[in-house]
């Protein structure tokens, strides 16, 4: 069977030995004679499943003990709004720094719920950067402060993490965790839809430092609170346990590839591929991102010639690369190069640009 090259930006690419693990064990999960789609949330075989996946990021990620993990659903968009329904009390303020589309959408949701403030932002160059760290305002007083790690729709990402001084670090990872090694300690809340780095769609991803539990408030909504699921281990209704099944999956691989360290390497090498393919064209590929803030999940680029532009995107989709077009909001071309979008891939890409520019 022939595999397409696939470089979507989310529901993405995932490791084709963990889908042939799934279909091996799809339509009877280790004995029971039932899929594991079909098994009840509150029988022991899921139960273990749950509890591996929880483990499994505890480990991957050396996450402290004071920290609790979360399965949720909804996705990041409803973070947006859970987060300042839950930190967010009266009378305080949340700081967001803008970095892109997302971070925009999560502030929307906070300036309905309290008072925030803008502590940063590269909205001025088109969100083609992440602002300095010494540029940032941060005040003592302030609820958290809200950042996304990785923008997937600019190609930027943060590579250093910003000091806040005892006030908690907020921040969307829904593109970029388990992409590099991190010190959990730093935040006071992580948060990520699956659909990238961790599996399928349908399962969000919540660390939060247990200290954030106590002062949620009382009158929120049950489903809505954070504490409601992390007293009841993420089962106080049924949760998306296809998707959890998934999450395990994929952190097993992880695990077996070496750990994040391993896939941060493997990273750092596929990223430049691109990146360097686009800096020796001599103006033919034009990188949207600077430098120095260049992610290495998502590669955003234009061709100088907009005519030569449509034909690229063409070409690259009749030679089986999927997912190359940059976002609608856009425009442009993007590569998606998460965790499991093997280097071969990568480098026929590398290839076929290079192929590309030598004929036009």
């Amino acid at each position: 069977m022939k595999r397409t090259y696939n470089f979507n930006a989310g529901p993405s690419a995932l490791p084709f030995s963990v889908l042939q693990e799934v279909q091996a064990e799809l339509l009877d999960f280790r004995g029971t004679g039932m899929s594991v789609m079909e098994l009840s949330h509150r029988s022991k075989d899921y139960d273990a499943v749950h509890n591996h996946a929880k483990a499994l990021l505890y480990k991957l990620m050396a996450i402290p003990e004071n920290y609790e993990v979360l399965f949720l659903q909804g996705g990041a968009s409803l973070q947006f709004a859970m987060i300042p329904m839950n930190l967010l009390s009266q009378g305080k303020t949340a700081n967001y720094i803008l970095t892109g589309s997302w971070s925009e959408k999560a502030l929307k949701e906070a300036e309905k719920l309290g008072n925030t403030f803008i502590g940063g932002s590269s909205e001025d160059k088109n969100y083609s950067y992440i602002p300095a760290l010494d540029q940032l305002q941060i005040e003592n007083d302030h609820a958290y402060v809200h950042i996304t790690s990785n923008n997937t729709i600019f190609g930027t990402q943060w590579h250093q993490f910003p000091d806040t001084n005892g006030v908690p670090l907020v921040a969307d990872m829904s593109s970029d965790i388990l992409s590099r090694p991190l010190d959990v300690s730093r935040f006071g809340l992580i948060y990520a839809g699956a659909q990238k780095n961790l599996g399928p769609a349908g399962v969000t991803v919540v660390i939060i430092n247990r200290d954030l539990l106590a002062n949620i408030p009382e009158q929120l909504p049950t489903m809505l609170k954070y504490s409601t699921h992390a007293d009841s281990n993420s089962l106080y209704n049924t949760p998306p346990t296809f998707a959890i099944y998934m999450l395990s999956k994929v952190l097993e691989w992880v695990d077996q590839s070496g750990g994040v360290e391993a896939i941060a390497e493997q990273n750092q090498v596929k990223a430049e591929m691109l990146y360097d393919a686009i800096d020796q064209s001599n103006g033919f590929y034009c990188g949207h991102a600077e430098q120095a803030s260049r992610s290495l999940m998502n590669v955003t680029f234009t061709l100088a010639d907009k005519e030569l532009e449509a034909e690229f995107l063409q070409q690259a989709k009749a030679e089986g690369f999927v997912g190359i077009n940059g976002h609608r909001s856009v425009g442009g071309c993007r590569a998606s190069i998460y965790n499991a979008v093997p280097v071969e891939a990568v480098e026929a890409l590398r290839d076929f640009m290079l192929k590309f520019k030598a004929k036009n």
